[in-house]
């Protein structure tokens, strides 16, 4: 069979339904500057899809720092990668702050979360080793994991039980083979908004022998008591052997760090292929990172302003009946039982009719038949904007219950 012949006869479980989905499920474009209100399709939708939780992707301060670095550097400095040519105090400066606020010896700054946590597993591990990991990890760690050469195994999500048998198993063949053990988890888990199980996961290294890495993306500037994340939150940040997050949901921007020691990140910085081999970070975004830096370290009430939204948006929604899961953050999700067909109609309604854009998920993410609707919370949404939505969800589910949204999916044209 041709290759591309392949391609279009299986197009995988999220492109199946391209034709109808793109543009409006899939790829839609939210277009204006970025807050609760923008435009889809030219109309303006109260928005709960904007990885910005503390408000600073269009913050004034941050937007005066983004021009300046822009306006000094332009967005080719430094050229070539950090290894060759590309390095600078700046940059050094600020992993210095990072390293400092999260409680760590040294840090190192990334170009692309998704890329850093992939290659930095791969760096972190030979063919001796295990990689003990949660089954609900995010795709960039699962990625990682593929790359192993070695064994890995997969507990059932916050499954302590079972971690700790995946440990027993582990050791047994770590000690043949004289290698080490890596347990991966996340700080919160980005879909069902829960967090993972770190202090008990950290209790665990009085039995075993193993180091912990989390992917704390959705924990960062939200979680904690000063911002620094969901270790922070259930007072194991200590024991956090290596600390990952991105710049791209409190902070609004781009890029990453890792956070460990100071010798396993000089060793991260000369092994990690996919920062030796790509371009560093451009100055204009290291400099709008230290300002974000700067106001989630000093100014509290914008995360505290987040919590409000949270706690009002979370508490009005359970109290109308709806199924939050068990989520511990501010990502919200809404379980709803339903088709295929059903969800797409649904979100259509909640987008034209009630002007209210958040995103929908469903199988293969979530069950069959499950549908989850999933909302990201802002410092800069309002408790009227929190009002609006939790009546608009409560008139969509009756519409739900009595079956207005039935019908075939081939049928729905948006």
């Amino acid at each position: 069979m041709d290759l591309f012949e392949k391609l279009m006869t299986d197009r995988g479980p999220l492109g199946k339904h391209s034709s109808i989905a793109h543009g409006y499920f899939a790829f839609p474009k939210l277009e204006g500057e970025i807050a609760p209100r923008m435009k889809f399709r030219g109309k303006e939708v109260l928005t709960w899809s904007l990885n910005n939780y503390i408000g600073l992707a269009n913050h004034p301060d941050i937007r005066k720092a983004d021009a300046e670095g822009a306006i000094k550097y332009g967005l080719g400095y430094p050229m070539g990668s950090r290894m060759m040519s590309g390095n600078s105090s700046l940059i050094e400066e600020f992993e210095s702050q990072l390293a400092q606020f999260t409680g760590k010896e040294d840090a190192m700054v990334v170009n692309f979360g998704y890329q850093a946590m992939s290659s930095m597993i791969d760096a972190l591990v030979d063919r001796h080793d295990v990689i003990v990991y949660d089954s609900e990890s995010h795709a960039c760690i699962v990625d990682g994991v593929r790359l192993h050469q070695g064994k890995r195994f997969v507990f059932p999500h916050n499954d302590l039980a079972n971690l700790r048998k995946q440990l027993e198993r582990a050791t047994k063949l770590v000690t043949e083979s004289n290698g080490a053990i890596l347990v991966i988890t996340e700080g919160v888990f980005g879909m069902a908004g829960d967090m993972g199980r770190l202090k008990e996961i950290v209790d665990l290294k009085k039995e075993f022998n193993f180091r912990l890495l989390i992917d704390d993306a959705h924990g960062f500037g939200a979680m904690g008591a000063t911002g620094a994340g969901a270790a922070e939150a259930q007072g194991v940040q200590a024991d956090i052997d290596i600390y990952f997050s991105t710049f791209a949901k409190s902070m609004g921007s781009i890029g990453g760090f890792i956070a460990s020691n100071e010798n396993v990140i000089n060793y991260l910085r000369y092994n990690t292929r996919s920062q030796i081999y790509a371009k560093t970070l451009p100055m204009a975004f290291v400099v709008g990172n230290m300002k974000r830096l700067e106001l989630l370290r000093t100014r509290p009430e914008l995360r505290e302003n987040l919590w409000k939204v949270v706690n009002a948006l979370q508490s009005g929604l359970k109290k109308k009946g709806f199924n939050l899961g068990v989520t511990e953050s501010p990502v919200t999700p809404v379980f709803l039982s339903g088709t295929e067909a059903e969800a797409a109609q649904m979100i259509i309604d909640l987008r034209e009719n009630y002007g209210i854009f958040c995103s929908i998920v469903i199988y293969p993410v979530v069950p069959k038949d499950v549908m989850m609707l999933r909302l990201i919370p802002t410092a800069d949404h309002t408790l009227a904007d929190v009002e609006l939505t939790i009546n608009a969800f409560a008139a969509i589910a009756e519409k739900l219950k009595a079956g207005a949204y039935s019908g075939s999916l081939s049928n729905i044209s948006v």
